[in-house]
């Protein structure tokens, strides 16, 4: 333990070794912040698209990973060209009945999250997705 003399020394020391991370700090968490924002945006916008074009909540619901704040398991790849989203869905409690998804839908949004670039695919489902047991 250091003497009472030197805890001032100490101190001081600490806050010029650590005065050079104090900047980086905020600037990871700023963008890591932004990213998980925009990520956010781009999940609603994914999920209010495909639940427009399925003919609204009345008759469809997206999986639940679409309800998720960064799109979960739906989230297939997240890069410069934009937030790729891949998701089953069906008719409302769907997936709570244990029910097969009626539709996959593919859908591209802009990497800062404003916009829908593409909906690559919106149809039938090309595979059913794996059930996990105790789901």
């Amino acid at each position: 333990m250091p003497t009472p003399r030197l805890r001032p020394l100490l101190g001081c020391l600490t806050l010029l070794l650590a005065a050079p991370l104090a900047d980086a700090v905020p600037a990871f968490s700023q963008t890591t912040q932004e990213l998980a924002f925009q990520r956010g945006r781009a999940v609603n916008l994914a999920r209010m698209r495909a639940e427009k074009i399925n003919g609204g909540l009345g008759v469809y619901r997206p999986a639940a990973c679409m309800y998720e704040r960064s799109g979960g398991d739906c989230l297939v790849r997240s890069d410069a060209e934009g937030h790729l989203f891949r998701f089953y869905g069906g008719g409302p409690g769907w997936a709570q009945l244990g029910l097969p998804p009626t539709v996959e839908s593919e859908i591209l949004v802009s990497p800062d999250g404003r916009n829908i670039v593409s909906v690559l695919y919106n149809g039938p489902p090309r595979s059913q997705p794996q059930v996990q047991p105790g789901r």
